[in-house]
């Protein structure tokens, strides 16, 4: 299923593996399931962490993309089935590389044997999934994580790091612009653009990176107004989305993912009472894609708060595995949380309601009655349910599709 593995059997009842809490004797042993693009991601992040864990197998459909993967990354356990791994295996650890169609079956199958999951985004299709995983969190002892890497690059930490010193203010305006160009070809990819499969245009599976670190700077979001359309791609979800969103500290945000803009970028501003922050990059930020800019008055005070922060870590997978890594040695909840991650997946589910037709959406207000918690185009979508397939081969994956 191109950059994901595909589908993998679910299984029932405890394997023997666990949440470790030994301090971190020895490795973390990892298995990854679904052996796709971005698994070789997670594969190359985790060798770039000097061998605090170790890759003891995978699992995924397709045999010669698993031996492939298998043969470039010396991994030893080679299985066609979750349970069997599961069963065989007893990792302590299991990275879902699957495409997000796949997420919660395969996440309360490894929860139901007492192993923690790191999964790729998005964590599931719907509020309603996310939930029955947490509920099964809660009764196995085992965590799941969902992976946000942005969170983690030294910039943000930085930047988190000068608004707590106070040299900032008052967070009062923000700008969060995914703009990226995807072809009709790329959709050809059989669960791309589904409901379904996906769940999602843009909104659920490109700009939810850089507005999950939105939420991580500004805190609990308030209210969601937006539009969505479907204007160019043969798609069954939107290929463009827009919202102003409010938070309880009183900033309002603007947030774009676009699928349509041929020149790319993904751009985050953050304007305070004393300084902007900007960051623009495209599927990863290091130290230099940062710029602040003080207000008059205030440059000797934002320059020491900016300057007192940490350096060096860019925002690729590494720098989150290092901190899961961590929390599975000492038995702890890894980040980024469910409880994070459903702040995240809650703003999508409001950008889709008010899209179609909800108006402004406040949080907590789409509960386990509302079509949108099972689903994310809520009872249907304003254009027609099934796009025109594209007429040309599927367009290789860029660097971005490898984590989805």
């Amino acid at each position: 299923m191109d950059d994901h593995g595909g589908p993998i059997g679910a299984v029932r009842g405890r394997a023997g593996g666990g949440v470790r809490g030994d301090g971190g004797s020895g490795p973390v042993r990892v298995a990854i399931v679904g052996t796709g693009g971005i698994a070789g991601i997670h594969a190359q992040s985790l060798a770039a962490l000097g061998g605090r864990a170790e890759i003891v197998a995978a699992a995924d459909v397709d045999p010669e993309r698993l031996d492939a993967f298998r043969a470039r990354w010396n991994v030893p356990g080679r299985h066609t089935d979750l349970g069997a791994l599961l069963a065989a295996e007893r990792p302590d650890l299991v990275h879902l590389c699957t495409p997000p169609g796949l997420h919660k079956e395969q996440a309360l199958a490894c929860l139901a044997a007492g192993v923690p999951v790191l999964c790729e985004k998005p964590p599931t299709l719907s509020l309603a999934d996310l939930d029955e995983i947490a509920a099964a969190e809660r009764a196995g002892g085992a965590f799941f994580a969902t992976v946000f890497q942005h969170r983690f690059g030294s910039g943000a930490a930085r930047l988190r790091a000068a608004m707590a010193s106070g040299a900032l203010g008052r967070p009062l305006v923000a700008v969060c612009h995914t703009l990226w160009y995807r072809p009709d070809a790329y959709f050809a990819v059989p669960w791309r653009g589904r409901w379904e499969t996906e769940g999602g245009g843009p909104t659920m599976g490109h700009g939810i990176h850089q507005f999950d670190l939105l939420l991580a700077v500004l805190g609990e979001w308030r209210e969601v107004t937006a539009v969505a359309a479907r204007l160019a791609r043969p798609t069954a979800a939107e290929d463009v989305s827009c919202a102003i969103a409010t938070f309880d500290g009183g900033a309002v945000a603007t947030v774009v993912n676009s699928l349509l803009s041929p020149r790319e970028t993904s751009y985050l501003r953050f304007d305070f009472e004393y300084a902007t922050v900007e960051l623009e990059h495209l599927y990863g930020y290091g130290d230099a894609d940062w710029r602040v800019h003080p207000a008059p008055g205030h440059e000797d005070a934002v320059a020491a708060a900016w300057e007192a922060g940490p350096s060096g870590q860019p925002s690729g997978h590494s720098a989150q595995f290092a901190a899961v890594l961590d929390a599975v040695a000492a038995g702890t909840a890894p980040p980024v949380t469910l409880t994070e991650a459903r702040r995240t997946l809650e703003f999508v589910a409001a950008t889709y309601a008010s899209a179609f037709g909800r108006g402004p959406v406040t949080r907590g207000a789409i509960g386990a009655a509302d079509p949108y918690y099972r689903r994310m185009q809520g009872p249907g979508t304003p254009w027609p349910a099934e796009p025109a397939s594209p007429a040309v081969p599927a367009a290789p994956a860029s660097p971005e599709e490898t984590s989805r």
